[in-house]
């Protein structure tokens, strides 16, 4: 099997996994904060346990999906 193919099918892997990840996260921001209204405090959410790890599974994948392409082009 040639590299480009292996290239490919683990782009549609990391590009799923991306958007379970994504979808998981749980946002403070409701619908009435993203128009402008709900609390304007301005407390700061600090993220902690499976939000944190959520997150960084999020930027990790992120990395992976974005340097697929680079070695898809460089041929490695």
């Amino acid at each position: 099997m040639e590299i480009s193919v292996l290239i490919g099918i683990a782009q549609i892997f990391v590009s799923v996994l991306l958007i379970i990840v994504v979808l998981l996260q749980n946002s403070t921001a409701g619908a009435g904060e993203v128009f402008g209204g709900g609390d304007s405090s301005g407390v700061p959410n600090t993220r902690r346990g499976a939000e944190k790890q959520l997150l960084k599974i999020t930027v990790v994948l992120a990395i992976i999906f974005a340097f697929l392409p680079i070695i898809s082009l460089l041929g490695l």
